[in-house]
């Protein structure tokens, strides 16, 4: 009897493997487990909801990347490189520049889209790509990694210096303890203050970087 409660993960497994709708897969799986498992309707939705309470951000995450894969399952990934293939002056190095701003900026509001695999994988990608394919070339398989670091790499630095942006977030009050530790008492609004300047330069040099670096790899793959 107890092998029957491992039930939830082969319906995932097979679930997947059929590539069936994500959302039902997943919610399947969790009323098997439960009723297997001895939960009777209300014990199973007090169990889901009270771990969505303490797992929230995690909760949130999941959610996203549900919504993005189902997204991306019904033409989000072409809708992107679409949209970008009708700029033709557009580069790849400038689209993931362009994202670095937007992502500062948001990123000082403490809001997020997904991170790398939920809004760089099928979105910035595709557009970087698509940016390639605008100018009559087909994307080189070493040109796209390099890319796909480039992408990453300023999802990396926006939001880690954006973050400290935002008063009361979880980075600002990080930094606030520990300045706090070694004797020095910062108010958070002083703290965003300074660190506005150093997100500014940080993102700035991050998009000439891999702006000039992007003409590089044009020149060297095509």
């Amino acid at each position: 009897m107890e092998f029957l409660k491992l039930l939830g993960i082969v319906i995932v497994i097979v679930g997947f493997a059929l590539k069936l709708d994500s959302i039902l897969i997943i919610v399947a799986a969790a009323l098997v487990t439960g009723f297997v498992g001895g939960l009777s309707p209300v014990e199973l939705l007090e169990t889901l909801g009270s771990n969505f309470i303490a797992n929230r951000n995690m909760a949130i995450f999941i959610i996203i990347m549900l919504v993005t894969g189902t997204m991306e399952r019904n033409g989000l990934r072409e809708a992107a490189a679409a949209l970008i293939g009708k700029f033709k002056g557009a580069t790849s190095g400038l689209v993931i520049g362009i994202y670095g701003v937007m992502r500062a900026v948001f990123a000082a509001f403490n809001v997020g889209f997904g991170g790398v695999a939920g809004f760089v994988r099928p979105v910035i990608m595709p557009m970087a790509e698509g940016a390639i394919t605008a100018r009559g070339k087909k994307p080189h398989e070493d040109h796209l990694e390099e890319l796909k670091g480039m992408a990453a790499g300023m999802e990396n630095v926006t939001w880690f210096f954006g973050q400290v942006l935002f008063v009361g977030g979880s980075g600002a009050i990080l930094v606030q303890n520990t300045l706090a530790g070694l004797g020095y008492e910062v108010e958070l609004g002083a703290l965003a203050a300074v660190e506005i300047p150093v997100c500014i330069i940080a993102t700035a040099i991050t998009i000439v970087f891999y702006f000039l670096k992007d003409k590089y790899l044009l020149k060297k793959y095509y």
